[in-house]
């Protein structure tokens, strides 16, 4: 072998060695961040917990008074809140499942655990929604043109401990709605509840001074149009999650920009970027360094200034992203041999 070559495996190991160094240094980085992540996770998830039962405890109660109320009184509007209120019940229960699953551990099946389950269970609350809507909208229309008979009293009586319930929930509800997509989804369900509950108070006094039995119908969508946008959002924001969008307030090409800004960076490739669950953004890249900085040990530095670039220049706040260092002969090379 010639000089020249035995130089360049040289000079090779040297780099292998430094990037195996510079592995192990990145694991124990991850090991240590990931750890506080869960902490954190762990603690937000029993606290929504604790949220998502009493919300469930007061919905439940609610709902069997509703529904024996609507069928003494004959009421389409409290039967309305009671199938929205339903699907409310359903929901949380979802929701309690889902943040229990997304505390479980990560294995080497499932690296992530299971913490995509409460964006399954945001979706599978907006679709919940989306059919009663539907449902009670064409009994609605139904009724526009043949209205039966209707108790007001019960109606208002009704109305009044819904609402009350409703605003409880809020209250339990409120202070976790900003933790993820499940407790915010179980939270805007719980404001259309209650919006719709003051339907049904208005319906009732309308029937009570009027005798207009027709306000009991036009209550009912009026909740259906409330029902209905707050569905189709949710659906849509757990949407993006599971297909892995990019998060909505992250400019990926405002990232591209701000990593060959960083000292020694050539070029970025193979950027990605998605949401594994609520508050924990992904981010991985491709960076093209100068050559001698993988010879002379000035990766870290690189590595350092990409990590607080991606953690604090952005909206979205990403703390988990993994970069892959390349030499820029490499990348000349795989252009050549693309050609």
């Amino acid at each position: 072998m010639s000089a020249a070559g035995r130089e360049h495996d040289a000079a090779g190991r040297e780099h292998d060695a430094a990037g195996r160094g510079h592995d192990a240094a990145g694991r124990e980085h991850d090991r240590a961040g990931h750890h506080h992540d869960h902490a954190g996770h762990d603690h937000a998830a029993g606290a929504s917990r604790g949220r998502l039962a009493t919300a469930l405890a007061l919905t439940s109660t609610v709902l069997v008074a509703e529904v024996v109320t609507g069928l003494l009184t004959g009421s389409l509007a409290l039967l309305a809140d009671a199938g929205h209120m339903l699907t409310d019940a359903a929901g949380l229960i979802i929701a309690l499942t889902a943040a229990h699953l997304s505390t479980l551990p990560a294995t080497d099946r499932s690296t992530w655990g299971m913490r995509r389950a409460e964006v399954i269970g945001a979706a599978l609350q907006a679709s919940m929604l989306a059919i009663v809507g539907v449902v009670v909208g064409v009994r609605a229309i139904g009724d526009l043109v043949g209205p039966g008979e209707i108790e007001a009293d019960g109606m208002l009586v009704m109305g009044l401990v819904g609402l009350a319930a409703n605003i409880a929930s809020m209250l339990v509800l409120a202070g976790g709605r900003g933790e993820n997509l499940n407790v915010r989804a179980a939270f805007l369900e719980v404001v259309g509840d209650a919006l719709g509950s003051v339907g049904v108070i208005a319906a009732a006094v309308v029937v009570a001074l009027t005798g207009w039995t027709r306000a009991d119908a036009l209550a009912s969508l009026l909740i259906v149009a409330l029902i209905v946008p707050r569905a189709a959002t949710l659906l849509r924001a757990a949407g993006r999650v599971l297909m892995d969008f990019t998060p909505e307030d992250l400019d990926l090409s405002q990232v591209r920009r701000h990593i060959l800004r960083v000292d020694h960076v050539e070029d970025v490739h193979d950027l990605h970027a998605w949401t594994v669950s609520s508050g924990m953004p992904v981010l991985t890249a491709h960076v093209v360094v100068r050559d001698e900085c993988l010879a002379d040990g000035h990766t870290a530095v690189i590595l350092e200034a990409l990590r607080t670039c991606a953690a604090e220049h952005f909206p979205v706040r990403i703390t988990h992203a993994t970069f892959q260092l390349e030499p820029a002969s490499q990348r000349r090379r795989e252009a050549v041999d693309c050609r």
